[in-house]
């Protein structure tokens, strides 16, 4: 069986209004496993940590947004992608998260898939925000605050197992066997694992 797992944050936002379990649902439809899951108030010093970013990145998504948000061609991206992490942990703040590390074939591209882009207005319907955020670059401009994207989803499966070390501790994460695995992971017509 080849499985891989990944970390999804269900953001304050989407908390707050209720959609905990629509979204969950849509990750065990899909044939992923739930096999970590906690609600955690993030505390500003987890948070700093997890939205740890090296200066390239911070000017990378400096300049992206600089273009989104209409900001002077010679404005320094730096500053601009620091806002961006410091916009997150404090959102990150205004509610309990819900912390899940799911698993499953393809994990981190399934889930990134189910989540859809971060920016709002790429994403399509039926992707978790496409149906359940309206936000976009602008709106979230000027309202002062970051953009609304409902979860946080790993980029890439490096990057998948250290959040997953960072948020769960090895007793948090269960393995056990869901009967629809037989079908998942089946080879040929044999129905067993």
């Amino acid at each position: 069986m080849t499985t891989e797992q990944t970390l999804v944050l269900i953001k304050p936002d989407a908390v707050l209004r209720g959609i905990t379990g629509e979204i969950i649902q849509r990750f065990e439809k899909v044939g992923m496993k739930i096999v970590g899951l906690k609600l955690i108030q993030a505390q500003k010093e987890t948070l700093e940590k997890h939205y740890t970013k090296d200066e390239t990145w911070m000017k990378e998504k400096g300049e992206l947004y600089k273009k989104k948000l209409n900001l002077p061609e010679n404005a320094d991206p730096i500053p601009v992608g620091r806002n961006i992490v410091l916009g997150l942990i404090k959102d990150m703040q205004v509610s309990p998260i819900i912390a899940i590390v799911l698993e499953g074939h393809n994990a981190v591209r399934t889930v990134k898939r189910l989540t859809g882009p971060t920016n709002i207005d790429e994403a399509n319907p039926g992707t978790i925000r496409g149906d359940y955020s309206h936000d976009t670059f602008e709106l979230a401009n000027k309202s002062n605050r970051p953009n609304i994207t409902i979860v946080h989803a790993t980029d890439d499966p490096k990057e998948a197992q250290k959040e997953i070390d960072f948020w769960f501790s090895p007793d948090e994460i269960h393995t056990y066997i869901k009967p629809e695995e037989s079908v998942h992971y089946r080879k040929g017509e044999d129905f067993s694992l």
